[in-house]
């Protein structure tokens, strides 16, 4: 503020003063006169500060200057400086998973002078979608979906990831983990983890004790089912609560069988909208999997019922003995009980056996997360860069394994990043990851790969509407049709 704006402020302070002593009696015409012989004493005070503080703002510029020029040597030098604040969102949002992903990114920024900020949501999905509309996007997001980052790309919402950045974080990932971020030839996501999801979790000992043995074709995993029922056991654990998601399990349970019913050359017709929804293949898997869950004793659901059951609540019944097994992915760990054993032979540890297929073929489906960015900011895409190596990966691995209690324990969290610290990981998981290193046919989620509209829509929304008895088969699967952009 100049001088000449000081004063006028001080003149309309002192006018307005001897209005107000005037308006109030006699009496105050004397403090007024005080209040005016203040004034104008301050006013010399104000002068003097307003002189100085402008001889100390051209003092401020120059040392400013020479501050800024001492940086740019010490930047040539490779001193680290503070670089700013990067706020990342995300799905994952369970106090192992987030409380890790956190430790991992807070570790980088400690080391990298950058302030990282990680926010999980169980309604992701459509918070991000409220945040862009609003203009409060966080700089990076995690998608668990291709398809829904693909749609923010085409809408020219997320950033394309810089030939530097992409040239570095390409040679950590196979060609196929690296497609699923890239959009008509473009690329815009960095994979940053990776899950196997056709696997059942059970107890061996309970098996064992029962008589069971583990399935080897569809065929006698409904076999199985039909024997436990008859027993008096319950088979299935199932729930598809998962806020705004709500649904998504059912789409799992539809894509594992999908693949191994019509093969992998019709899932990826489906999944790239060639074959509708409505047609019999299809609707076949809807019912095949509805009319499992169906059977009378079938499924225990810890809510009451299947939609309302998380799909993270199934551990604790699995464990107690209320079902014999549940259809999820490789991160399901990170929602067993802590303490839990894990694949050591004891009573009450629990196991993995793959989601068995007929015929030959043993096809596997598998997901994951990738990041893009909205800002184009150096450290924004430095944070990209180390998401998508395998220093993250282990120090994410690390951290999350010790939140599930230490050695002998699964984290929950697998990658398929070169480079991984195996070393890091129980032979469980060891095994999941040469599962997906050796699969001759693996397909990634199809619903992650749709158009968000459906993928991450309607296929979620009209499942769980099917699941409910609220629609048939064939009138969910035309109404996802129709919302197909």
């Amino acid at each position: 503020m100049n001088l000449s704006r000081w004063k006028s402020m001080l003149a309309l302070l002192f006018a307005l003063a001897l209005f107000t002593a005037a308006c109030s009696g006699d009496e105050v015409v004397d403090a007024a006169g005080d209040a005016a012989d203040a004034a104008g004493d301050a006013a010399e005070d104000v002068v003097d500060d307003v002189t100085d503080d402008d001889a100390m703002e051209e003092d401020d510029d120059a040392m400013e200057d020479d501050d800024a020029m001492e940086d740019d040597d010490a930047m040539e030098d490779g001193a680290m400086e503070d670089t700013g604040v990067v706020t990342i969102t995300g799905p994952e949002r369970d106090e192992s998973e987030a409380g890790a992903l956190q430790t991992a990114l807070s570790a980088f920024g400690e080391a990298n002078g950058i302030d990282i900020t990680y926010t999980g949501s169980a309604d992701w999905e459509a918070e991000i979608n409220v945040a862009l509309e609003g203009g409060t996007e966080p700089d990076i997001s995690i998608f668990p979906q291709p398809g829904k980052l693909a749609d923010f790309a085409r809408d020219g919402r997320l950033l394309e990831v810089p030939a530097d950045t992409a040239a570095s974080v390409s040679a950590n990932w196979d060609a196929g983990s690296w497609g699923f971020g890239t959009v008509d030839g473009t690329q815009f996501g960095i994979p940053n983890k990776t899950d196997l999801k056709s696997l059942v979790w059970y107890q061996p000992a309970r098996f064992e004790a029962l008589g069971y043995e583990i399935p080897e074709s569809w065929d006698e995993l409904l076999a199985l089912t039909d024997q436990a029922i008859a027993d008096g056991n319950t088979p299935w654990c199932v729930g598809i609560e998962s806020g705004q998601a709500t649904g998504w399990p059912f789409t799992d349970w539809v894509e594992d069988v999908m693949l191994r019913t019509a093969g992998p050359e019709a899932y990826d017709q489906w999944v790239a909208g060639d074959l509708d929804f409505a047609d019999p293949q299809v609707v076949g898997v809807f019912e095949a999997v509805k009319e499992l869950w169906d059977r009378p004793g079938a499924v225990y659901a810890d809510s009451g019922s299947i939609s309302a059951t998380a799909f993270q609540a199934n551990g604790q019944p699995l464990v107690d003995g209320d079902c014999l097994m549940h259809r999820q992915a490789s991160f399901f760990s990170a929602f067993m009980p802590e303490g839990t054993p894990v694949a050591d032979g004891s009573e009450g540890a629990v196991d993995v056996f793959y989601f068995p297929a007929n015929g030959d073929s043993r096809p596997i489906l598998v997901a994951g997360t990738l990041v893009g960015a909205f800002h184009d900011r150096p450290e924004v895409w430095a944070v990209m860069e180390y998401l998508g190596g395998p220093e993250f990966a282990n120090a994410r691995q690390a951290a999350q394994k010790e939140a599930k209690g230490g050695d002998g324990s699964l984290s929950g969290f697998l990658t398929a990043v070169k480079g991984a610290d195996l070393s890091l990981y129980e032979p469980l998981a060891q095994s999941m990851m040469e599962i997906m290193a050796n699969a001759e046919v693996a397909r990634f989620d199809g619903s992650d790969l749709m158009p968000a509209d459906v993928g991450a829509g309607t296929f979620w929304s009209e499942g769980t509407s099917f699941v409910n008895g609220d629609v048939t088969a064939l009138e969910a699967a035309e109404a996802i049709d129709a919302s197909w952009p």
